[in-house]
């Protein structure tokens, strides 16, 4: 189906879904095109709330659609997004793209022979605050991440990599470029059989090095990005969307002895460091992420998170969980 607006559902009206049907009724540019979901009642729900058509069946809906946004539990990607595809429908992809990498390959296949666009779920790509720092990316040379979030049985089909550090498996690989060098990771299960708390050492190929917390069993929330650079560091808070740039101010003198320093407390060291507030779109992570969705259906732009780019950040997330199932046999075979 082809028109001037392309017409876009959903199939799982879940949660993440249902968000996705909300901002998709109300997008410019967009025909909603209806929801589908194995329980009717989740679809009846979104009808009644969102005043969205409803389809009996995924084949319904796609015969409809210009684009469908994959919002089922990570099992079905595949076969969902290939039934998709296979109609010549474009798609967007929650995270993770796939369970496994065979998965991501089968996908990508279809989607070549298709001509249809893939386009992967990894919303903070969006984030106001990671948007608001490109311009001040310079070759970083650390980021810090920290992902925390108390425990919620949604998403724990799979491990905490998957679930949560995935997203900054694909931010860090965006903001860095190029190719991993070396992954180093630990991580231990507490409330699931899979591992609820992760942290990661990624090393790139240009020396650059991230590491990566990630737990779904904190008693606090945190999003929070760190990037240090030889022009100064940003420090972004992905839950507000807020952060600043800091870097020390043009034309001071190089402090290379330490008598230079006398008499520099923290309070003169503000008066050497310029403050710059890194303030973005005021917009919805995901209805910026649904607008490039809308513009890749029409064929005016890329999408910003390709099947490429959600197949790489799959691979080095799990490779992660090799590490970690390693270093966790390693140490308790010691």
């Amino acid at each position: 189906m082809s028109q001037d607006d392309p017409a876009i559902g959903v199939i799982g009206a879940g949660s993440l879904g249902f968000q996705h049907a909300r901002i998709l009724a109300g997008l410019k540019g967009v025909l909603m095109a209806g929801v589908f979901d194995l329980d009717p009642a989740r679809s009846h729900h979104a009808a009644t709330e969102l005043g969205v058509a409803i389809h009996e069946s995924m084949d319904a809906l796609l015969s409809v659609a210009d684009g469908v946004v994959v919002a089922v539990p990570t099992s079905d990607h595949e076969a969902v997004a290939i039934a998709v595809l296979e109609q010549g429908v474009h798609v967007l992809i929650e995270k993770p793209m796939a369970p496994s990498l065979d998965a991501a390959d089968r996908i990508l296949a279809a989607a070549e022979s298709s001509g249809a666009v893939v386009q992967v779920g990894h919303v903070e790509r969006f984030n106001r605050a990671v948007l608001a720092a490109e311009p001040y990316l310079d070759e970083p040379l650390f980021i810090e991440s920290h992902r925390l979030a108390p425990f919620n049985p949604r998403g724990t089909d799979v491990a905490v990599v998957l679930d949560l550090m995935i997203h900054d498996v694909d931010l860090v690989q965006s903001l860095v470029g190029g190719d991993i060098r070396d992954i180093a990771a630990t991580g231990i299960p507490i409330f699931t059989d899979t591992v609820d708390i992760a942290s990661a050492r990624l090393t790139f190929e240009g020396g650059a090095v991230a590491n990566l917390t990630a737990s779904r069993v904190s008693v606090e929330r945190m999003r929070k990005l760190r990037i240090f650079q030889a022009s100064g560091y940003l420090s972004l808070n992905l839950a507000d969307g807020s952060g600043e740039f800091l870097r020390l101010k043009r034309g001071l003198p190089v402090f290379s002895e330490h008598s230079a320093w006398e008499g520099v407390d923290d309070e003169g060291l503000a008066s050497l460091v310029e403050r710059i507030p890194l303030v973005g779109e005021d917009a919805e992570p995901l209805a910026k992420e649904l607008e490039n969705f809308r513009d890749a259906v029409q064929g005016v732009a890329p999408p910003a998170v390709s099947g490429r780019d959600g197949r790489s950040a799959l691979a080095v997330s799990l490779a992660i969980e090799e590490r970690i199932k390693a270093h966790v046999a390693n140490t308790y075979s010691a």
